[in-house]
């Protein structure tokens, strides 16, 4: 009985033994969940949000609108979108990531907010998915989250609720909450779009037309042969039976902003309708691209274009491009007769734009079909050339005004340096 009392002894110390050694390891363990407890506490209330008073937001110039035709023809020189907030602690290192979206990859800023409590403003370069920028044709709501990081802990988050626009919308002017006025109409040179890939054939048709031999821009120093080549486009585009269609009203909910629909260069070609600034942003592409510097006068509710016909670009040629839809080729050749002649009826649309001896010269078969087209084109062109040159000797003084937002020379050649052209999907 001694013996085995001993031993039930031994076995209860033992077992205090182990209890007390459970209990400082306990002990221990909870000590240091308490600490690191503290310390995350610590560091997540390091920076408090309200203190740092973080902000993303689109300027109020947009009204919650987000154009991308703006975004591609500035490329990253967009500055619309801004972030603020007060910096916490002197050299902070602040880091602001935008989550990705169906239009843009994660974008992340970072700069040193060398002073505390200084408020600081930046403007972050998105990364905006370009190619679908351009398949935007109606508006749909577009959501962007800011989250902010001071010193590698996300100190907030902001959420920005935007309606990004038609890449169709060409923002005309923009009036801010205080009533200034920002013209944008600069914007029309991104849908001049020289790069276009169909152009190569377009050019190819011109050269097989039989106007000119050669697309040369200005290598020739007669302003004819510039004029010539101007013609040659001016018949491509009236054999493609290009007419005229507005839908220059574009449906916004932002009562100050100024805006119209314009097509571009593909929707042109191949639906064959244009209105002003359409037909001008399409024939400018050509222009330009066999080397022609061309110009677009805008006035107020109208557009036409322009060309130097002399390298040192002294003299100005104008075209008024409604005048394509005043006849229709296309339709004049479905109506010809077996023998490749007009019915009388399809002739007297054209009559007037012809004299009478080239009437006679066409009823008596001494001229063909295509001669006599050739011969009303060329009638159209010059009365497309003279047609708006009154207005736009009265308003020269307008046009070399650069504080008059009503009256606009646009230079493709020189707003190149800052617009790029919107390409086709």
């Amino acid at each position: 009985m001694k013996i085995e009392k001993n031993r039930i002894n031994v076995g209860l110390s033992q077992n205090r033994s182990a209890a007390a050694k459970f209990l400082i390891h306990s002990s221990y363990l909870l000590i240091l969940i308490l600490f690191f407890s503290a310390c995350g506490s610590k560091s997540h209330k390091q920076f408090d949000p309200q203190k740092v008073n973080f902000s993303a937001s689109l300027s109020p110039l947009y009204a919650g609108q987000l154009y991308p035709s703006l975004l591609l023809a500035l490329n990253q020189a967009d500055t619309s979108l801004s972030v603020s907030l007060t910096a916490p602690a002197n050299n902070a290192v602040l880091r602001i990531v935008v989550d990705s979206s169906a239009f843009n990859y994660v974008t992340i800023l970072q700069e040193i907010l060398p002073s505390r409590g200084q408020t600081y403003t930046f403007h972050p370069s998105i990364k905006w998915k370009y190619d679908q920028l351009r398949l935007v044709r109606q508006h749909r709501p577009l959501d962007l989250t800011f989250s902010c990081y001071i010193n590698d802990e996300e100190v907030d988050i902001e959420n920005l609720h935007l309606d990004i626009r038609s890449v169709n919308e060409c923002p005309l002017s923009l009036r801010s909450p205080d009533g200034t006025v920002v013209d944008t109409r600069f914007l029309f040179a991104a849908y001049v779009n020289e790069e276009h890939p169909a152009i190569q054939q377009i050019l190819s048709d011109i050269l097989d037309q039989g106007i000119v031999r050669k697309l040369q821009g200005y290598q020739s120093s007669r302003p004819s042969d510039v004029t010539d080549q101007a013609f040659a486009v001016w018949y491509y585009a009236l054999n493609r039976g290009i007419s005229y269609s507005s839908i220059s009203c574009t449906p916004n909910p932002n009562p100050r902003a100024n805006v119209q629909h314009i097509r571009f260069f593909d929707e042109v070609h191949n639906t064959r309708q244009a209105n002003c600034i359409d037909a001008c942003v399409f024939l400018a592409s050509i222009l330009r691209k066999i080397g022609l510097r061309p110009v677009i006068f805008v006035e107020p509710c109208h557009a036409y274009l322009g060309y130097y016909t002399d390298r040192k670009n002294k003299n100005i040629a104008l075209l008024e491009t409604t005048i394509t839809s005043w006849v229709n080729f296309p339709q004049l050749r479905r109506s010809l007769l077996p023998d490749g002649q007009l019915p009388e009826k399809e002739l007297d649309k054209i009559s007037k734009y012809l004299t009478s001896n080239q009437l006679d010269d066409y009823r008596n078969r001494r001229i063909s079909t295509d001669q006599v087209l050739i011969l009303v084109a060329r009638s159209l062109f010059d009365k497309a050339s003279e047609y708006d040159r009154e207005t736009y000797e009265a308003n020269r003084d307008h046009f070399a005004d650069p504080s008059n937002i009503s009256y606009q020379q646009l230079d493709i050649q020189t707003l190149r340096q800052q617009i790029q052209p919107i390409t086709g999907e």
